[in-house]
């Protein structure tokens, strides 16, 4: 009597979910920000003609350190550079509709659109112009959510993007997950094929062709422990060769409510050694009074075959860490970090000299909340690691005037030695932002910066890069049905686009 029951449960869970009425969602975010800054222009001075300073230092005849090369006529230099502007705009639609006649069908798109309005200083990101960062369709059920287009997996090695299909099957509900995926790989934490001239500043050494990227996950839960295994690899179509192949594991046990233990490691089989590997303890009070974290990692940097890094045999660090927050009353939240880390030895058989290889790093902060109307934070932080170190503190007051429109204003400075340069900087940042929204559905900010920069060298070259900035933007949310009923009624009477069927 019991099979009927069950073989109606196991058809019900593979059929898609139930067909929902045609709608979509739609998020518009519109960025736009001015920023003026120096550059700088190589130069050169007869070799001739070049000053040599009381310490032995070799200057221009204006003062500026000059860099001198064995049998060449000249010597060169930067001079400071003209003033540059910039003013890049960008605008993402994030758009999902569903209801397409298929249950369980929906499909997704998120395209940004990007220009620079400035004076010919091109700023990362503009080009292209026009970039589809996801364009799929997806197909959902109980056990089984598939995907087709563009689109990307985020798994222990960081986000991959591919022009291809996902797919997940839950068997046993979330306590088994499997999930496969394979097509034509993007670059690495951006959106764009390896191939792109926009990618480009290696130019014999890009890649002709588009990576092929395949990988699987096996993830479950069962009882407190979660945990997964994951298998990845990128092939070079042109000539049938390995661009990665990496597998990992990582889990987290929860024995008690509160604490939970986790850890993880990957290994590369392309280089055939293990990459980066962390565990850690977190506890956090039920009551919420507190939490603290402890825990130990070895980072390992990974570089793709047909790069050149490879050769360089990244070297790993070890790092020991911990980390604390309390709430010892009502609106007062108080934390701290710390960490200490160590380079491992390079191995090189002649080393040309011996550096600092270890560091430290720490910060301490706190928020306070109860205050009617503000919201104040603070940080303190401190570093020093090879060849360089920072010393700083950022704070910020927030008032809200009421549940629309809120004022930040921030103060911030940092201080920058540097082991192996002369031009020790230090900087300081004053912003204030202004929050607007009047409906739920649209959300407006502008904020000013300004950042005045010292920097200590011992030559002319020691000029400032102070610079102010102005950021925009602008944040609307359309929907069909629902979504769209507590919108402005100018919003409202925007005419939309006839539908063609």
């Amino acid at each position: 009597m019991k099979h009927p029951v069950v073989l109606s449960m196991l058809a019900a869970a593979l059929l898609p979910l139930p067909a929902a009425a045609q709608g979509y969602r739609a998020r518009l975010d519109t960025r736009f920000q001015s920023v003026a800054f120096r550059g700088v222009q190589l130069d050169s001075v007869p070799a001739a003609d070049v000053v040599t300073g009381p310490d032995g230092g070799l200057f221009s005849p204006d003062g500026f350190a000059v860099q001198c090369l064995t049998g060449q006529p000249f010597c060169t230099f930067f001079r400071p550079g003209a003033e540059l502007r910039a003013a890049p705009v960008t605008t993402t639609a994030d758009v999902t509709v569903w209801g397409l006649g298929v249950p369980g069908l929906t499909a997704r798109g998120k395209v940004r659109v990007g220009a620079d309005l400035g004076d010919g200083a091109r700023w990362p990101g503009t080009d292209p112009a026009v970039h589809l960062l996801e364009g799929y369709a997806e197909w959902a059920s109980p056990v089984l959510t598939a995907h087709v287009g563009r689109t990307n997996v985020f798994t222990r090695f960081g986000f991959t993007g591919f022009d291809g299909a996902k797919v997940e099957v839950r068997p046993l509900a979330d306590y088994v997950r499997l999930s496969a995926w394979g097509g034509w790989g993007l670059a690495r934490g951006v959106a764009l094929p390896v191939t792109s001239d926009a990618l480009n500043p290696l130019d014999d050494f890009q890649p002709r062709d588009r990576q092929l990227v395949a990988g699987a996950r096996l993830g479950w839960t069962v009882d407190r422990l979660d945990g997964s295994f994951t298998y990845q690899r990128e092939v070079d179509p042109a000539s049938d060769l390995f661009v990665s192949e990496r597998i990992a594991l990582e889990g987290a046990l929860t024995p008690f409510g509160g604490l939970v233990v986790s850890g993880g490691a990957d290994y590369d089989l392309s280089f055939g050694y293990w990459g980066t590997a962390e565990g850690s303890i977190r506890y956090a009070h039920p009551s919420g009074i507190g939490r603290v974290r402890v825990g130990a990692r070895r980072y390992r940097p990974h570089f793709d075959l047909w790069t050149i890094w490879g050769a360089f045999s990244p070297t790993p660090y070890r790092a020991v860490s911990g980390a604390a927050a309390v709430t010892p009353v009502r609106g007062l939240d108080l934390r701290g970090s710390a960490e200490v880390y160590e380079y491992d030895e390079t191995g090189a058989d002649t080393p040309l000299a011996r550096f600092v290889d270890d560091g430290w790093r720490w910060a301490v902060g706190a928020t306070v909340t109860r205050l009617e109307r503000w919201t104040l934070t603070g940080e303190y932080h401190a570093e020093q690691g090879p060849g360089a170190g920072a010393i700083g503190f950022e704070t910020a007051a927030t008032y809200q005037f009421d549940e629309t429109l809120a004022a930040t204003a921030r103060l911030g400075t940092l201080k920058r030695p540097l082991e192996f340069r002369v031009d020790d900087a230090s900087v300081w940042v004053f912003g204030l932002r202004i929050d607007y929204h009047p409906v739920d559905q649209v959300r407006l900010n502008l904020e000013l910066q300004q950042y005045d920069e010292t920097r200590r060298r011992p030559d002319a070259a020691r000029f400032e890069w102070n610079q102010f900035r102005l950021h925009a933007g602008m944040t609307l949310t359309l929907g069909s049905g629902a979504d769209a009923r507590s919108l402005h009624p100018a919003i409202l009477a925007i005419p939309e686009a006839p539908v063609t069927r």
